[in-house]
């Protein structure tokens, strides 16, 4: 009589150092993380953070008046004179109030188009209209800066159209340069509105009409409060590019100067790089106190 005994399981492979790895990857999420967010954040660090430092860095250097050298010696002369020369904030001030004005206009036009696409439109021609406001960011940026150079010149499109009303051509100006930067971000701010008004339930604005809100009330009270944080993507994309922007004020605006433009002059032409530095920083200053602003109201915790 021979006992039958059950087979011995096979002993485990040794563990190597993927495996090791592996395991130590699994059991512990904060580790599996760090690993996910080790190559952005070094990109993060190394590309904008090393930049804004070596940025405000050169800000403090200065340009020896003789030599035409830069002197590595940090001083506040350049930041001040951005900041006290009157001729640096009459330009600091128009670029703010074209800033402000083309984000006005694309939010104003914006918010019918977005709305359109989202609640009016169905489904087949949702996604054609979304393909038409991004068309436009498939072109070139200076084709479309160009285009409407000839439409806003004397003589061109705007003026003949014009014509039998009386209405005459900005020619290349500060007006020019609105509308220009106006038209090029339109589709940065269409995107979120379209994206906000889907997230509003079509069942919610029915309530609120069953209720007896009117349409006004319905969009102040319903709509809006739901729609901010689209709003305040919108502005934010539109109002940092227009701010930003140099090669519009060039093109279309005649002598019109930007802060871009500035800082263009400086680093080419003027072979003053510290001075450009410091008017840089200038934008960067607007759009973090712009962006403090917000997060303290709230809106970007929704986005």
């Amino acid at each position: 009589m021979t006992l039958e005994t059950e087979p011995r399981p096979a002993p485990a492979p040794p563990r190597t150092g993927h495996r090791r790895v592996s395991a130590a990857l699994h059991r512990s999420p904060r580790l599996r993380l760090a690993g996910l967010l080790t190559a952005p954040a070094a990109w993060l660090v190394l590309v904008y953070i090393a930049a804004l430092a070596a940025l405000l860095i050169t800000a403090l250097w200065t340009v020896d008046t003789f030599t035409g050298k830069v002197s590595t010696t940090w001083t506040l002369d350049n930041i001040l004179t951005v900041t006290t020369d009157p001729v640096y904030q009459a330009i600091t001030l128009r670029t703010l109030r074209i800033a402000v004005v083309v984000t006005l206009i694309d939010m104003v036009i914006a918010l019918p188009i977005a709305f359109f696409i989202a609640k009016v439109a169905d489904k087949r021609w949702e996604k054609l209209l979304i393909v038409a406001v991004l068309m436009p960011l498939w072109a070139s940026y200076l084709v479309k800066a160009y285009a409407w150079r000839n439409v806003l010149a004397e003589g061109g499109l705007l003026e003949w159209l014009g014509a039998p009303v009386g209405l005459n051509s900005p020619g290349y100006s500060e007006t020019a340069v609105v509308l220009t930067l106006a038209y090029i971000w339109l589709p940065y701010m269409i995107l979120p509105l379209h994206a906000g008004f889907e997230r509003v339930p079509d069942s919610l604005i029915e309530a609120s009409g069953d209720l007896g809100a009117k349409p006004l009330a319905t969009l102040r009270l319903v709509v809006l409060p739901i729609l901010v944080p689209s709003i305040i993507a919108g502005t934010i994309f539109t109002f940092s590019l227009s701010l930003g922007d140099y090669i519009t004020a060039q093109i279309v605006g005649g002598t019109t100067q930007m802060l871009g433009t500035v800082v263009y002059a400086n680093v080419g032409a003027a072979n003053n790089l510290p001075l450009a530095a410091a008017v840089a920083l200038i934008p960067i200053a607007i759009i973090m106190i712009y962006l403090f602003v917000v997060r303290r109201t709230g809106a970007l915790n929704n986005l």
